[in-house]
Parts: structure tokens; C-alpha cells; sequence
């Protein structure tokens, strides 16, 4: 598996899913590829977490 250069649906940046990730998004069962970068994938899930908390206060 070659590695692959995506745009970021988020921020329209290229990145790259490498092999190792691609390997690991496999080994994972996971059927699709990532839409986002590495850095809006960690400021979503920042986002998602803070957004729980809220639900609980």
C-alpha cells in the first residue's frame, strides 16, 4: 500500500495516510479513510470531549 495524500474536508489542507496508518485503520476493521488531518481530527475530538461535559452539568 503506497501512501496517499488527502484533503482535509475541515481545512482543505493535503495530507498524508500513510502506510503504517492505513495498516492500522485495517487491522482496526475500519472501512473508510480519514476525511480530516491529524490536527482537526485532535481539535474535533477536543471539541466533542468539552461538549460532554456540558451535557452532564
Amino acid at each position: 500500500m503506497p501512501d496517499k495524500t488527502i484533503v482535509c474536508k475541515d481545512c482543505n489542507k493535503e495530507f498524508v495516510f500513510t502506510e503504517g496508518e492505513q495498516e492500522f485503520y485495517k487491522e482496526k476493521g475500519f472501512q473508510n479513510e480519514p476525511l480530516r488531518c491529524p490536527e482537526c481530527r485532535k481539535a474535533r475530538k477536543q471539541e466533542r470531549r468539552s461538549n460532554s461535559r456540558d451535557f452532564r452539568h
